[in-house]
């Protein structure tokens, strides 16, 4: 998979980015947001990212992840048109573009699941659903993880399998370049292992990420046949390690994470639409040292969008306490706040770092020195692929969150600030 060897993917919210009203839209809301993306590509190109990372932009009931229609822009970000000129302005630049597959589950709502309700269980589309037809009081569709609004797909049926495997096809072949595969850890890998061969026969060149949070990364890799996973392991210990003072959870977790990249290549990051802002968490320092780990280990990196300017949002487990995390951006860069942009150039600073060093995408670490507040780790390529070189990186929480990163001469590549 040449192209995503050296990926680093700015991740972005749709609705949210776009200004889409989330909750109770109606017609009113409808409009081409989806454009105001286009603004914001050059500035994506300019921090160093190769590709955009994109959640659900297709129709759907609230949130996005509660589709209805995996077909067709959502009308609250625009058309299909206005999706296939984001796909060609992405091209344009050199950036790849990925889409959030919504597999798992659908709206309650979905069209074809209330025909199918209504029609009964021999009804062509009753197959696509997982619904308990004999539950007393009628038939009773199974959920996702506890939500009434999101109805599990029957993963069990081959109509499901080439739904599936059709929607993915569908928009590979109108130009994007892999699929993030939501909740892909709620769905039995043998049901991927069924639809993938088929999509990569389409498409040999698709990459494919599945969100998968806890268990054994390389089984389910291995089992489902998807490219990469979501490294939720290292994503904790980074900005745990960092706000408890405790340096000893990141090094167990980097043992693991070596383990991991023999295996595959994990998707890492520090943020994502699910999780409280990293600057919520750990402050500016903090987040700029969070930063500087997650560039300096073996991964494909995503950056979540606002990040690299330093928002701040805490999630929350109630209505809407994905807001925060989920926030309208303006119509361009120019209209950002002024304090975002040393956060931005030390992106920029580290993304360069990493695209020098190019190795860096399989690279293992080997700690040197550690105790709570103090960590030194080498970074070398795997198996001395590519490059004899190394970095070593110099991590100090003692009075405030302090990183150096050095080539193997002992000469200083960058020093936080």
């Amino acid at each position: 998979m040449g192209w995503v060897d050296n990926a680093i993917w700015w991740h972005v919210y749709p609705l949210g980015f776009c200004g889409a009203p989330i909750r109770e839209p109606d017609e009113s809301a409808h409009g081409p947001r989806l454009l105001r993306l286009v603004n914001w590509l050059d500035y994506a190109v300019e921090l160093g990212a190769s590709g955009m990372l994109l959640g659900p932009v297709f129709a759907s009931h609230t949130h996005g992840y509660d589709s209805l229609d995996q077909f067709h822009l959502d009308r609250r970000l625009g058309s299909d048109d206005n999706l296939a000129e984001l796909i060609t302005q992405c091209h344009a630049r050199g950036l790849r573009i990925i889409f959030d597959g919504v597999f798992s589950h659908a709206s309650a709502q979905h069209p074809a699941l209330l025909r199918a309700l209504q029609q009964g269980p021999d009804s062509p589309e009753a197959a696509l659903f997982d619904v308990d037809w004999q539950a007393p009081g009628g038939p009773q569709p199974r959920v996702f993880e506890g939500h009434a609004d999101l109805v599990r797909f029957n993963h069990e049926t081959k109509e499901t399998e080439n739904y599936v495997t059709e929607v993915m096809c569908h928009w590979l072949d109108r130009g994007i370049d892999g699929w993030r595969l939501d909740a892909a850890y709620s769905i039995e890998p043998a049901f991927w292992s069924r639809v993938l061969p088929r999509v990569r026969e389409h498409n040999p060149q698709a990459w494919i990420l599945g969100e998968v949070i806890h268990g054994d990364y390389p089984e389910f890799v291995a089992a489902s046949g998807v490219d990469s996973v979501t490294q939720y392991e290292l994503w904790k210990a980074i900005w745990s390690s960092i706000k408890e003072k405790n340096l000893f959870e990141l090094d167990w977790s980097l043992k693991r994470h070596n383990e991991f990249l023999a295996h595959f290549i994990p998707n890492t990051f520090i943020g994502n639409h699910d999780v409280t802002r990293i600057a919520s968490t750990l402050g500016e320092e903090g987040a700029v040292t969070a930063l500087a780990i997650l560039l300096t280990v073996g991964g494909i990196p995503s950056i979540y969008s606002g990040d690299e300017q330093g928002f701040t949002g805490i999630k929350e487990d109630r209505l809407g306490g994905d807001d925060a995390v989920r926030p309208a951006f303006p119509d361009s860069p120019a209209q950002l706040a002024p304090w975002g942009w040393d956060t931005y150039r030390a992106h920029q600073d580290l993304i360069g770092l990493r695209r020098r060093h190019p190795w860096l995408t399989s690279a293992t670490t080997q700690p040197l020195s550690l105790d709570n507040t103090a960590y030194t780790y080498r970074v070398t390529a795997r198996d001395g692929e590519r490059s004899p070189d190394y970095l070593e990186v110099h991590i100090n929480l003692e009075s405030h969150p302090h990183v150096i990163i050095l080539d193997s001469s002992g000469t200083e590549l960058w020093r936080q600030q």
